[in-house]
C-alpha cells in the first residue's frame, strides 16, 4: 500500500481548496410547493418579429427588444449571514436577471442568482416588486426555476426557447438584462466562440457554452441571450474579466440543457444523476505530492457510507494505527473507458442511469482491478459529495 504523512495531506488538501476558481456574476433554499396561484398567469405572446434578413439591424434590435423585454425580470435575493462566531446575522443582498418560461410563473435564471437566498423578489420593471421561491436548482449546470408568489394584474410575456444546437460563430445575438441594476438594458453583439468549457461554482464542468462579445456585466446573471428571431439560445453566466466588468468574453449556458433539464426541477426539485458517491482529486495535481502508482486518474479521498462506492467495496483514505495515511483507490477507467480526471469520470457517469450498473477499473496500491457498482441514488441531504 501507499502512505503518505499527515502533512503532505495537509498540503494536498490547502490546494485542492484553490480548485476550480470561476468569474460568475452575481450572487438556495430549495422548495417544492406547488403553484400557490389559484389560475394561471395572465401571459402575453411575444409579438410578431420581421424577417431578420429583410430588417435593417436597428429595427431587428428594436423589435426584438420591445417582444422580449417584458418577459425578463431584475432577482433580488437575501442572504443572512452570521459572524465568524454566529453571534448575529446582517442581511446580504444580491441580483440578476431571468426569464419568465411559462404561464405557472417559473422565471429560469442561474443558481448562483439564487444560492442560500432566504427571500427573494422579482420586478418586471418600476417601483413594484412581487415575491419568489425557488422551486428547483442544479449547481452542476448553474441553473435555477424560482417562481412568483403573488400574481401581477398586468399580463406578463413568455421568453421563447430556441435551438442551441444550430448556432453559427459570428452569429448576431442580443443580450437582455439589469447589469448594476440598470432595468432592463438591451446589449448586442456576435457569438464569439461555440462548445467553451467553463465552470459552475461547484468545480463542475458545463460543456458547450457559448461565447459571445454582447456586453454582459454584474447583474446580467440569468437572463437571456437572444437569437435575431427573439428567441432564448443561451442563459448568460459567467464572463472573463480581471476587473469584473465586461472585457467582450461572456458565456452562456445552452438553452438546449435548461430544456432537457426544467421539467425535472419544476417536478422533483432537484436533477437526479448517477454518482459514485465520492470525494474525487484529480491523480495529476497530486503527483508532485506524494508516489503514486499511476500518473492519470481520480483519487477517491473519501467515500459516502452507504454510497454506490462504499457498497461496491470502493476504498478512501483511512488512518492506519501507526499514524500514517493509506491512499485510497484510484480510478483509471469505467467499463473499459480510460479516465484521466475527475472531469471525464462526471462525463461517463452522465451517459448512465440510476440503477444501471458499470465496471470501475481501480489501482489499489500497485495491484490493479475492476469493481462493478451499481449506481444508486444519492439522499439530498447527504449529497455533500462531488461524484
Amino acid at each position: 500500500m501507499y502512505r503518505i504523512t499527515a502533512r503532505q495531506i495537509l498540503v494536498i488538501a490547502l490546494g485542492s481548496a484553490l480548485f476550480a476558481s470561476v468569474g460568475v456574476l452575481g450572487f438556495q433554499q430549495l422548495s417544492q410547493r406547488f403553484n400557490p396561484f389559484a389560475s394561471a398567469l395572465n401571459v402575453n405572446a411575444p409579438p410578431p418579429i420581421s424577417d431578420p434578413s429583410t430588417a435593417s439591424d436597428e429595427q431587428n434590435n428594436i423589435e426584438v427588444y420591445k417582444a422580449i423585454a417584458p418577459g425578463v425580470v431584475y432577482i433580488q435575493s437575501t442572504t443572512m449571514v452570521t459572524d465568524f462566531f454566529g453571534m448575529y446575522s446582517e442581511p446580504r443582498e444580491g441580483a440578476g436577471s431571468g426569464s419568465v418560461i411559462d404561464d405557472q410563473g417559473n422565471i429560469l435564471t442561474n443558481y448562483h442568482v439564487i444560492a442560500n437566498a432566504e427571500k427573494l423578489t422579482v420586478s418586471f420593471g418600476g417601483g413594484r416588486t412581487y415575491a419568489a421561491r425557488v422551486v428547483g436548482r442544479d449547481p452542476d449546470t448553474d441553473l435555477a426555476v424560482i417562481r412568483l408568489i403573488e400574481k401581477p394584474a398586468e399580463a406578463v410575456t413568455i421568453v421563447p426557447m430556441g435551438d442551441s444546437d444550430k448556432l453559427a460563430v459570428g452569429q448576431k445575438v442580443l443580450a437582455i438584462g439589469n447589469p448594476f441594476g440598470l432595468d432592463r438594458t438591451l446589449t448586442t453583439g456576435v457569438i464569439s466562440g461555440l462548445q467553451r468549457p467553463i465552470r459552475a461554482q461547484n468545480g463542475r464542468q458545463i460543456e458547450g457554452a457559448i461565447q459571445t462579445d454582447a456586453s454582459i456585466n454584474p447583474g446580467n446573471s440569468g437572463g437571456p441571450l437572444l437569437d435575431s428571431h427573439g428567441r432564448m439560445i443561451g442563459i448568460n453566466s459567467q464572463i472573463e474579466s480581471p476587473s469584473g466588468a465586461s472585457a467582450g468574453v461572456g458565456f452562456a449556458i445552452p438553452v438546449n440543457i435548461a430544456k432537457r433539464i426544467v421539467p425535472e426541477l419544476v417536478r422533483s426539485g432537484s436533477v437526479q444523476r448517477p454518482k459514485l458517491g465520492i470525494i474525487p482529486r484529480d491523480v495529476d495535481t497530486l503527483t508532485s505530492q506524494v508516489e503514486l502508482p499511476v500518473s492519470y486518474g481520480v483519487l477517491i479521498w473519501n467515500t459516502q457510507p452507504g454510497g454506490p462506492a462504499a457498497n461496491a467495496g470502493l476504498r478512501g483514505m483511512v488512518r492506519t494505527d501507526d499514524g500514517s495515511i493509506e491512499l485510497g483507490d484510484i480510478i483509471v477507467g469505467v467499463d473499459g473507458e480510460k479516465i484521466n480526471n475527475n472531469d471525464e469520470l462526471y462525463k461517463v457517469l452522465n451517459m448512465h442511469q440510476i440503477g444501471e450498473s458499470v465496471n470501475v477499473e481501480v489501482y489499489r496500491g500497485s495491484r490493479r482491478m475492476t469493481v462493478p457498482v451499481r449506481l444508486t441514488d444519492i439522499p439530498a441531504q447527504r449529497r455533500n459529495v462531488r461524484e
